[in-house]
């Protein structure tokens, strides 16, 4: 495995970055959003999205294919940097592949003096992930109704 971190240009980039945020939304939130939103986010509208997200995101490609990527930028908040969102293909999970993504944001990031994202509550293991890469849940909290899930934000200060 030679994993490539890089910004996503082309077109075929961002195909693979709808797969893996589609594939993600999948595998790994049933249970934890709304079963009717899961069963209405088609890979079509994941595309059209995608294109639609186009600055700010780093893809993990593995060879050709895209594993993996990481949109970030300026938060509403104040002073703030955000991670909006890091999505990693789940044969993927646990090979550092999502390290890579975050350490490749926190670079880009390097500005501001705090840095946060959001995560759906009950998602444990990203919760772990995050706190491993220095983020801390500072108890804050929303419903994020069309996903029909409360939403956490974790955040790290420099």
């Amino acid at each position: 495995m030679s994993i490539r971190i890089k910004p996503m240009e082309t077109d075929e980039e961002i195909r693979g970055k709808a797969f893996v945020h589609w594939k993600c939304w999948q595998e790994v939130y049933p249970g934890l959003v709304s079963q009717e939103y899961l069963d209405n986010l088609t890979l079509e509208k994941t595309e059209e999205k995608a294109f639609q997200w186009r600055d700010n995101i780093l893809v993990a490609k593995d060879g050709d294919g895209v594993v993996g990527f990481v949109g970030y930028g300026k938060s509403s908040e104040a002073d703030t940097g955000e991670v909006f969102a890091l999505y990693v293909l789940p044969e993927y999970h646990g090979t550092g592949v999502g390290r890579q993504l975050m350490d490749s944001a926190m670079e880009k990031l390097s500005a501001y003096p705090r840095i946060c994202l959001w995560l759906v509550k009950g998602n444990g293991r990203a919760v772990r992930f995050y706190e491993k890469c220095g983020f801390h849940l500072n108890g804050v909290e929303k419903l994020v109704s069309s996903v029909g899930a409360e939403g956490l934000q974790m955040v790290k200060e420099k």
